[in-house]
């Protein structure tokens, strides 16, 4: 990347930051103001009062042409808060996780897309539409919605609506899912659990854990990151359904597909892997587990200041309300029998 090209970044942000550090501060602010007045007053965590911000931002006054290319860079500031985060883990732990979180993602994934396919046919959704909204309501969101336009040749119209409905939802589950666990008071590790198989975009996912816990973010990051990696998969699964149906014809033998597979797979679970492995190999000391940590949180800020400042209301209102509904009625059904499967089965795990 050119000097320029850096430059223009800049105000970006700079943005980003100050959205971060003032929704820190409203957090602290109205927590010193409940202690000092003996007010018992909602303490949200700085990842809301960053994304209500961003939110207020970019639907009132917008985002100017200036702040463009920097806001834009929200989810390279994701994906590196996610591999730093790997510091945290020991392999051991991480492989745990993951084993155990794979069988109730499987379970999840089925439901998702047995849900979402019937409701959108009810609905009279498109059948690539329909698809679409299953892979982002199963995976993560918009980056498997993403692959999975190429992949099984949808047009521009179809995905621009998945993806209008998988981040409207996520917005209502940042917001709605904390004030559930603490209603059903969930350990963290419960909803850490719950936030990572049923929450569908990684930004959002990674927000509502933070919104609850550093623990609850920890564990809804490995958690999402077991769902993430399952993305090539799945697409080439839809790939391979489509193509027999006039869609874009699948790569043919093992090292076709395997290729498929490995462009689609997000990278940064193996970056996230990677450090994993060094911290259970103890090269970092305790200060520099410490460090990456700290270093994590502040990726971690620009992200979530950045997923409001990118969200759009007049953007979701053009995109009609059919394949809002039909996601809508898929969370439900998701969220509802995620939550079912963490509490009949977190009693049996411990992280």
């Amino acid at each position: 990347m050119t000097g320029a090209a850096v430059l223009r970044l800049v105000p970006g942000l700079l943005l980003l930051a100050a959205v971060g550090v003032v929704g820190t501060l409203a957090q602290n602010g109205v927590r010193s103001i409940g202690e000092a007045t003996g007010t018992s007053l909602p303490d949200l965590e700085y990842v809301l009062w960053a994304i209500v911000l961003g939110l207020v931002i970019r639907n009132t006054v917008g985002i100017p042409a200036l702040f463009r290319p920097g806001v834009g860079t929200y989810e390279f500031w994701l994906k590196s808060g996610i591999v730093l985060l790997g510091a945290r883990f020991v392999l051991g732990d991480l492989a745990k996780l993951g084993g155990f979180s794979l069988g109730l993602i499987l379970v999840d994934m089925a439901v998702a897309t047995t849900v979402i396919l019937l409701v959108g046919k009810a609905f009279r959704l498109g059948g690539k539409l329909s698809s679409l909204l299953a892979i982002g309501t199963s995976i993560c969101g918009v980056s498997a919605i993403i692959a999975g336009r190429g992949s099984i040749d949808a047009d521009d119209e179809d995905s621009g609506y998945a993806i209008a409905a998988i981040l409207a939802l996520g917005a209502v589950a940042l917001f709605s899912f904390p004030a559930i666990g603490h209603a059903l008071d969930l350990s963290d590790t419960e909803f850490g659990l719950w936030a990572g198989l049923a929450v569908d975009n990684t930004a959002e996912t990674t927000a509502t854990g933070a919104a609850y816990s550093p623990h609850a973010q920890d564990v809804a990051v490995a958690v999402k990151s077991t769902r993430n990696a399952l993305i090539g998969l799945v697409v080439l699964g839809y790939a391979a359904y489509w193509s027999t149906r006039g869609g874009r014809s699948v790569a043919s033998g093992f090292l076709g597909r395997a290729g498929f597979v490995w462009r689609t797979f997000p990278k940064f679970v193996l970056g996230f892997i990677a450090v994993s492995a060094l911290a259970t190999a103890h090269v970092f000391t305790k200060a520099e587990v410490a460090d990456l940590g700290n270093l994590s949180k502040w990726a971690f800020l620009l992200c979530f200041a950045g997923v409001g400042l990118n969200f759009d209301f007049r953007q979701m209102a053009r995109s009609g309300l059919r394949p809002l509904v039909v996601a809508a009625l898929g969370l439900v059904v998701v969220a509802a029998c995620s939550l079912g499967l963490v509490l009949l089965t977190a009693q049996w795990f411990t992280f």
